[in-house]
């Protein structure tokens, strides 16, 4: 077993090719996922980029690394900038690239900083902190397969959090990747304008279908959340249409281990 201590990252074991380095100290709790194979390694998102995620996975892997980025948000990019292979699906390559519209880095600036309960680095500051911009060394598309050797990783495009917003799965293990899509403890949520409440719900249908899921991984809160809970998903999406709430200004809607907020 790995066994890292950090000041600022939790890494936690969950095989021994797959990893999950958390930031528990900050309100967000985000989980970014590091999935080793026999020729490279996948790191899905990088983090809240207060500290440097290379830093960790420098010491997991001497692989070369691909980051997978679910979606481009501040606290899903936030180390993009310590490493060359970066993928993001095509809808959001702009966003990438010039940030996203209609976000004021003074609001970025006040969430990254809020909240916090353990010491922040040194090196941070968050009056200068600003969400990585930057060319990505490919774009991703609905179906792509990714094989980083004797294990291959399956694209899905799941709009409605925001436009690009991928899940991965690991087809080796049945691992899913959900990003923002899906999560436990606090609400996902379609109700800013670049989100989309429709496309976010057909998203849920969309994973909710996928056959063989083992466990599901999402960004934020707890780490490895029953595929038992895809049926709940099912169930929600049906209850939601049926009841018109796909729409804005709905409000939260509470099913049995997770939410959703338009």
């Amino acid at each position: 077993m790995v066994i890292i201590k950090d000041p600022w990252f939790t890494v936690e074991t969950i095989d021994d090719f797959t990893f999950v380095i958390s930031e528990y100290g900050h309100w967000e709790k985000v989980h970014s996922y590091l999935l080793i194979g026999e020729e490279q390694a996948a790191l899905i998102d990088t983090g809240l980029g207060i500290d440097n995620i290379k830093r960790i996975t420098d010491q997991l892997t001497n692989l070369p690394i691909l980051v997978l980025t679910t979606h481009v948000h501040w606290d899903h990019i936030g180390s993009h900038g310590e490493f060359e292979n970066l993928y993001v699906h095509k809808d959001e390559e702009d966003w990438l690239l010039n940030g996203i519209q209609k976000l004021p880095i003074e609001q970025i600036r006040k969430d990254v900083r809020r909240d916090i309960t353990i010491p922040l680095p040194a090196t941070f500051n968050a009056e200068t902190y600003k969400p990585f911009q930057g060319i990505p060394k490919g774009l991703l598309s609905d179906g792509d397969e990714i094989n980083i050797g004797n294990r291959i990783l399956t694209v899905y495009h799941t709009p409605g959090h925001s436009p690009g917003h991928i899940s991965i799965l690991d087809t080796n293990n049945g691992y899913l990747f959900t990003g923002d899509l899906l999560y436990d403890e606090t609400p996902i949520y379609a109700f800013f304008s670049t989100t989309n409440p429709i496309d976010l719900v057909e998203s849920l249908e969309k994973i909710a279908k996928i056959p063989h899921v083992t466990k599901i991984y999402g960004g934020h809160n707890t780490v490895g959340i029953s595929s038992d809970i895809l049926e709940v998903v099912n169930n929600a999406v049906t209850s939601l249409r049926e009841n018109d709430l796909v729409r804005f200004g709905t409000g939260i809607h509470k099913f049995e281990g997770f939410s959703v907020q338009f």
